[in-house]
C-alpha cells in the first residue's frame, strides 16, 4: 500500500492544512494548492497542475476535492494517494462544520463572529483572484486562439451563460482549433 509512507504523510499534512485554511471554497484553495504542491514540494509540474485544474472543473464534485484526488494519484501513482489527499482536504471541513452546527444557535448573533466573517470576505475574494492570476501564464495561453477562447468564455460568463455550456463550447473549440 504505502511504499513511501513519508510522502503519504506529507501529502496528508499538506492537504489537511489547505482544507483547514482554505476559506472561500475550492477556487480560493487553488492558489494554496498550487503553492504547496508545485512550488514548495515539486510533486507535480505547473503544466500538470493546469491540466488537473481543467479536469477537476469538468468532473462532478467540488474542485478542491477533485484536485486533491488527482494530485494524490499523480504524486504517488496510487489510489491510496488519491484517498489520503481527498480525506485530508475534507477532514477539516467535516470537523469544523460539526462544531459550527453544534454551536450555531448559541453564537449566530454574536458581534465578534459576525465581524470575523466580514473580515474574511475580502480575503476570500483575494484568494480567488490570486488563483485566477496564477493560471494566466504562457503555459495556458499558448497562442492568440487560446486568448480568444478565454475572452469569449469570460464575456459569456459575465452575461450569466450556463457554465456547462461554456465548458462544452470551450472543449469543442479546443478540439477543432488544436
Amino acid at each position: 500500500m504505502m511504499e513511501n509512507w513519508e510522502l503519504y504523510l506529507n501529502l496528508f499534512w499538506t492537504f489537511f492544512k489547505i482544507g483547514l485554511f482554505g476559506f472561500g471554497g475550492g477556487y480560493a484553495m487553488l492558489s494554496l494548492i498550487q503553492h504547496d504542491v508545485v512550488e514548495a514540494h515539486h510533486w507535480i509540474s505547473v503544466s500538470d497542475f493546469t491540466d488537473i485544474v481543467a479536469i477537476s472543473q469538468t468532473t462532478p464534485g467540488p474542485i478542491a476535492f477533485n484536485t486533491a484526488t488527482y494530485i494524490g494519484y499523480t504524486a504517488t501513482g496510487s489510489v491510496w494517494g488519491s484517498f489520503i489527499c481527498t480525506l485530508a482536504v475534507s477532514l477539516p471541513s467535516i470537523i469544523l462544520m460539526t462544531l459550527v452546527c453544534r454551536f450555531f444557535f448559541a453564537f449566530r448573533n454574536n458581534f465578534y463572529v459576525d465581524a470575523a466573517l466580514k473580515g474574511l470576505k475580502p480575503a476570500i475574494i483575494g484568494l480567488i483572484a490570486a488563483a485566477a492570476l496564477l493560471l494566466l501564464n504562457q503555459r495556458n495561453f499558448i497562442d492568440y486562439k487560446s486568448w480568444i477562447i478565454f475572452a469569449l468564455v469570460f464575456g459569456a460568463s459575465i452575461k450569466k451563460t450556463d457554465p456547462i455550456l461554456l465548458i462544452v463550447f470551450a472543449g469543442i473549440a479546443g478540439y477543432f482549433l488544436y
